[in-house]
């Protein structure tokens, strides 16, 4: 495999792994983030920072609207629902993972 070709797999990889979860709206970020220590923000900001590392103007919100497909109020609005208070708990125990920014 070249690395044109990895980096094409990869990118192929990402989009189906935002486009799930796009779909998957019924996983709420702090699901995602007490279970793999990375959600749909995280996501966001590895985008905004890898765009620009390669000097192109990218924002966390654009960003945002990118990984969601609409904007995060938008998102929000739909289908957050509230943390449930073992939620909030396990990820207060857990924390955010600091290689995730």
């Amino acid at each position: 495999m070249t690395p044109e070709q990895r980096t094409e797999i990869e990118a192929a990889a990402w989009r189906t792994l935002v486009g799930h979860l796009q779909k998957r709206t019924d996983v709420q970020n702090i699901e995602l983030m007490n279970m793999a220590g990375f959600c749909r923000n995280c996501m966001s900001r590895w985008m905004a920072h890898a765009a620009e590392a390669q000097g192109v103007d990218l924002t966390e919100p654009q960003a945002r609207e990118l990984i969601y497909g609409m904007t995060y109020d938008e998102w929000k609005g739909r289908y957050q629902q509230e943390a449930t208070p073992e939620q909030l708990a396990r990820y207060k125990q857990i924390g955010p993972d600091d290689t995730t920014d």
